[in-house]
């Protein structure tokens, strides 16, 4: 639904085919795949160990002998095929429907919206032309008091054709729109006209006008390039290692670039005349000192001077910005493989969340496990996403950013695995009860105690 209100003004008015819609959605859908996999594990362990829990079957399956470190571990082994499944599905799945979903989406934002001229409505969809119809007949077709202004001198309204009735239709190949004008006249008063001769107004009659349209921009066409093919969120971790290699070997020839561009400076430096006070730097210069050279040639050399450093610092800035935006390309690389690795993590590691919490907490159904849900994986995605941009930014290693959110909930993984596993009641829904009425009660002896001690003035 996010995706579908994002390009709504895209889709609507484009008399698109309910078909190619949900296409789009499903491939919208499919690239969406890799964030739900993991809420889906953590909202679906903590309802089914808060329901065992709230049902106390986790107390029937300890008398049993079953310990809470074997149901957990058991069933991790669901979440680990999860995981690989959720790599899997991002790995070779969605970088293609991610691709295939950005073509669409291209073709359609291309398309026009659909043709339809309504009466008494000035329609400009056509390129350059204007039309307006006064009356449309019931079949469609027959139309009366038009105006066509043509916009293709790019002067205003100073060209035009009107027509009392006329006749328009569509070919057979939807290519074109036709329009037949009957009893009607033609005015031109632009300023090619008055160049053409003394008279700046041009005014005909017809009994008859025939004009043509080109419609095939309003028809939706699927492109067969595929233009975002090799977008970073369009190709598979072999591919993305590949793609950062390829922009690395850039880098080292830019790098080489840069040091071409210093040795020529140093060149140019040699080879024009040089005061003495750069000699003294320079022993294999010839011995020149500075009072051989007149006015002219010291003007001439310092002016030259200026030029070969304005050159190599402006060939040094282009260099510099061309190797900036190369280590942003590796870095969008080197993100998107991690990744698809640090989400099929965050399944194992929401499993680990959500058992042990949910056999805590002893609550089920939907209610407290969706809070509980929400509030983890919006901590969760909003790590990811500062990591990922401190990633992008070079602020940090790419590794160091993207795991960054997987660093901060191992911790937590093992905490709650550990109180679960020892029967701890610290988070208990019980537990937590008791004492904020406690708490209460200690706020309401306190609150007696001071009402009851007399106050001294």
């Amino acid at each position: 639904m996010q995706y579908l209100w994002k390009y709504v003004d895209d889709l609507v008015g484009k008399g698109l085919e309910i078909s190619i819609v949900l296409e789009l959605l499903f491939y919208a859908s499919a690239t969406c795949v890799i964030f739900a996999v993991p809420l889906a594990v953590l909202l679906s362990s903590l309802m089914t160990f808060g329901s065992l829990g709230e049902q106390y079957e986790i107390i029937a399956m300890k008398s049993a002998g079953i310990s809470i470190r074997k149901l957990i571990f058991s069933l991790s082994i669901c979440a680990f095929l999860i995981a690989f499944g959720s790599f899997w599905f991002s790995n070779n799945v969605a970088p293609k429907a991610y691709s295939k979903m950005r073509n669409l989406l291209k073709n359609i934002v291309n398309q026009k919206p659909t043709l339809n001229i309504q009466e008494g409505v000035f329609y400009d969809g056509f390129d350059n032309y204007v039309i307006r119809i006064g009356k449309k007949g019931r079949n469609n077709k027959d139309i009366y008091d038009i105006l066509i202004l043509d916009h293709t001198k790019n002067q205003g309204n100073t060209t035009f054709s009107y027509a009392k009735k006329g006749k328009m239709e569509v070919t057979d190949d939807k290519m074109y729109m036709l329009f037949y004008l009957y009893d009607g006249f033609f005015w031109n008063e632009s300023a090619s006209a008055a160049s053409a001769g003394k008279n700046p107004l041009y005014r005909s009659t017809f009994a008859e006008q025939y004009k043509r349209f080109d419609i095939s921009s309003f028809i939706f066409e699927r492109s067969d390039h595929d233009f975002y093919s090799r977008s970073h969120q369009a190709l598979s971790n072999a591919e993305l290692v590949k793609m950062a290699d390829t922009v690395m070997i850039s880098v080292e020839n830019n790098n080489d670039n840069i040091m071409s561009a210093f040795m020529l400076s140093c060149n140019n430096f040699k080879n024009f005349v040089y005061l003495d006070s750069v000699f003294q730097n320079c022993s294999d210069l010839p011995n020149i000192q500075y009072h051989d050279f007149s006015t002219k040639e010291k003007e001439d050399a310092l002016r030259r001077f200026v030029q070969i450093k304005n050159d190599f610092q402006n060939n040094l800035n282009i260099n510099r910005e061309n190797k900036k935006s190369l280590y942003t390309s590796i870095a969008s690389y080197l993100t998107e493989w991690h990744k698809k690795y640090v989400f099929a993590m965050a399944c194992i590691l929401f499993f680990f969340i959500g058992a042990p919490l949910g056999t805590i907490i002893r609550k089920g159904g939907i209610s407290v496990p969706l809070v509980i849900t929400i509030i983890f994986f919006i901590i969760y995605f909003m790590l990811t996403i500062f990591g990922e941009k401190l990633a992008k930014g070079g602020a940090v290693p790419v590794w160091t950013g993207m795991w960054l959110s997987t660093f901060i909930l191992i911790p937590i993984c093992t905490f709650l695995t550990y109180q679960a596993t020892v029967d701890s009641a610290l988070l208990s829904s019980e537990e937590l009860l008791k004492k904020v009425q406690q708490l209460k009660l200690k706020l309401f002896f306190s609150k007696k105690k001071n009402e009851s001690t007399p106050t001294h003035a």
